[in-house]
């Protein structure tokens, strides 16, 4: 294989070491790593200005947010959610004993498609987890009306949504929390890192204490909870980050239109809709290669690998189709149909601040060049 190319679908933004330097010699300086340090918290209070929400609590990864955030809002029974996600929106709930019930997509956006969520809510049903994926966002009025006629639970798995807004503000605002990713492939990232986005200060103070062992003082605990504190270094990371994020937005947007341009005139190969009056973060940037196309989306996928550019087949294959899933009634692909089909054709390509002019043309060249 030849590697000499090596552009990632992603690929973390890294500011100059110098600036990091600081940051260090402070934390050495005060000695406290974690436990809610001065880093951690002037990064939750950054992170409410840059993003336009009232209360986040910060995490160790956007994982065990997921989990406590369920555990916050004390769900139980069954979950509506999609099977087009990246594994661990279901994961959570099966670390906290809820049964998922996937429903499928919308062909337009591959989100959760309201009009069907309502066929699959039984009795047991306390709440619809939905994705914003590569940071679309969902139908959130629509699944806000079903979720308030029978009075469910909305969390959304927004790892993608960093920094994304609509006409209202900030898309992390909608249902009752919303989980965000720093994972180091987002937009936004603290190496490791995650958040809840928190609607008032009592709820937060109860996420809080779950994620520090349920412990409100030394002789105090509340709930069971878990370790999912963020250290002082991912926080001071998080807030360095944050001084180059518009830069770094702005080249993946300039690398999106591109690719758009590019792209329209190729036969088989359609991009998925732009942001429109949404202000998007550029997280992704996946195509479907349809039938037209003169090769399989896997043959294009290995085409790439072959000239060392690793895109990838993300959501492939669906949560439903893994092993501990793929027994549910609502796993069938029958019941799937429009998230079976992305899963066969998408493919994602190379899109972050570091991808240089000539990577992008050459990923254009490999799609372009017609066996």
């Amino acid at each position: 294989m030849n590697t000499k190319n090596n552009i990632f679908v992603t690929q973390p933004l890294l500011p100059p070491l110098e600036e990091f330097i600081p940051y260090l010699e402070k934390i050495w300086e005060n000695k406290i790593l974690t436990n809610g340090g001065p880093f951690h918290q002037q990064l939750e209070k950054a992170l409410c200005e840059y993003l336009g929400v009232e209360y986040i609590a910060l995490f160790t990864n956007a994982t065990i947010a997921l989990v406590t955030a369920l555990q916050a809002l004390r769900i139980t029974g069954e979950v509506i959610t999609t099977p087009y996600s990246f594994v661990a929106t279901a994961h959570s709930l099966l670390w906290n004993g809820i049964k998922p019930v996937f429903v499928d997509i919308d062909p337009d956006t591959l989100n959760l498609d309201p009009t069907k969520i309502e066929a699959a809510i039984t009795p047991n049903t306390t709440a619809i987890m939905p994705v914003h994926c590569y940071g679309h966002p969902c139908d959130v009025e629509a699944i806000q009306k079903i979720a308030d006629v029978y009075n469910l639970k909305v969390i959304y798995d927004a790892a993608h949504a960093f920094g994304v807004k609509d006409e209202h503000g900030s898309v992390l605002n909608y249902g009752d929390l919303s989980v965000i990713s720093f994972h180091a492939t987002k937009v936004f990232n603290t190496f490791e890192g995650g958040a809840i986005v928190c609607p008032d200060a009592k709820t937060k103070q109860r996420i809080d204490h779950l994620k520090n062992f349920g412990i409100v003082d030394e002789v105090t605990v509340v709930a069971p909870g878990i370790n999912g504190k963020m250290s002082e270094f991912n926080a001071a990371f998080g807030l360095l980050q944050l001084q180059h994020l518009d830069n770094a937005m702005q080249r993946r947007k300039v690398i999106d239109n591109y690719y758009r341009e590019q792209l329209a005139a190729v036969s088989g190969i359609q991009c998925l809709g732009d942001a429109g009056e949404v202000i998007a973060n550029y997280s992704y940037f996946p195509i479907l290669v349809q039938p037209e196309y003169p090769m399989t989306r896997d043959a294009l996928y290995a085409k790439f690998r072959e000239q060392g550019i690793y895109a990838r087949r993300y959501f492939y294959p669906l949560i439903a189709d893994f092993p501990m899933y793929r027994g549910l009634p609502t796993s069938q692909h029958g019941n799937l149909p429009v998230a079976a089909d992305a899963a066969a054709k998408v493919l994602c390509l190379p899109i972050h601040p570091a991808l240089k002019q000539q990577d992008v043309e050459l990923v254009i060249g490999v799609i372009s060049a017609i066996p």
